[in-house]
């Protein structure tokens, strides 16, 4: 009975731990103001790109209905947001917009981590030519800013949201590959790892198991701030013209769209833009909240 009960402790005394780093972390972050606010912000976002379509007074209007007698109306209890140069209802076009905003954004940040992870990895855990070729062809593309070099891409392969984020996400890649090849050159001599290898670990099970999971907190913490900057680098794109098309429910297209009846009509621009802002706000303060608790040197 005695040695029952003791392995029994023994195998929840992990899950008592966990359960009270889990709750130590949720805390943590909890105290911060401004993390909670971005939290709040997030979610309210991921709410609208889930149900845009649904909350939307004229979901008809999200995708180039046209009605001339409403143009250019100025807010009110019918058209929260006002309307457009065509009549169209701004609330139902930055509600629907919302998914195409969520989407960019997994799309540019999920691609550069597929890229980038792996490629930082490789320059980590290896020696030889290869790992210098990796960098040097990613110091290359440091050395470029992001949005020129991505203007450069989508002129090339003309003007789109598909090209827009096929764009964004070569320029993004290189970030990850500078930051895990940093964390990865900082475990793979730990004892934990030289200790794996004398036990007969192979190399796919040294750094799936012990060194990747070492890797992850840095990686969460880019990620989630990649996700407005990469929000806002579509914006800049469909701003330009090089992004989504009108009459597309996207955000930066929109401001681009409206800026021509600027200042009399302002509300063309002036909705989409906070909901830019306020987006790209919530994404930069809920990572600032995750670095602080998942960095143990910010701790």
């Amino acid at each position: 009975m005695t040695s029952a009960s003791s392995a029994t402790a023994t195998l929840a005394a992990p899950q008592r731990m966990k359960y009270r780093e889990t709750r130590r972390l949720i805390r943590t972050y909890s105290r911060s103001f401004s993390s909670m606010v971005g939290l709040v912000i997030v979610v309210l976002f991921l709410g609208i790109a889930a149900f845009g379509p649904l909350l939307a007074p004229y979901p008809e209007d999200a995708y180039g209905a046209v009605d001339f007698s409403a143009k250019l109306l100025p807010p009110s209890s019918e058209h929260w947001f006002g309307t457009d140069q065509v009549g169209s209802d701004i609330l139902s076009r930055v509600l629907i917009g919302a998914r195409t905003t969520l989407q960019i954004g997994l799309t540019v940040t999920g691609i550069a981590i597929l890229i980038g992870v792996p490629l930082g990895m490789i320059a980590g855990m290896t020696s030889g030519w290869l790992p210098e070729v990796i960098m040097r062809v990613t110091d290359i593309f440091l050395s470029i800013p992001g949005l020129i070099l991505a203007i450069a891409i989508v002129g090339a392969l003309g003007p789109g949201i598909g090209n827009a984020m096929v764009a964004l996400a070569l320029v993004w890649w290189p970030g990850y590959v500078r930051l895990v090849q940093a964390k990865t050159l900082s475990q793979r001599n730990e004892t934990y790892v030289d200790a794996a290898r004398a036990l007969g670990a192979g190399p796919l099970r040294v750094v799936f198991v012990h060194v990747l999971p070492n890797c992850l907190s840095p990686i969460i913490v880019k990620a989630s701030m990649d996700m407005g900057l990469a929000i806002l680098g579509a914006a800049s794109l469909g701003f330009l013209g090089l992004g989504a098309q009108p009459p597309y429910p996207e955000w930066g297209a929109m401001v681009s769209t409206g800026r021509s009846y600027l200042p009399n009509w302002w509300w063309c621009t002036l909705f989409p833009g906070l909901a830019i802002y306020f987006t790209v706000l919530g994404f930069n303060l809920m990572g600032d909240g995750l670095r602080d608790v998942l960095d143990p040197r910010q701790r």
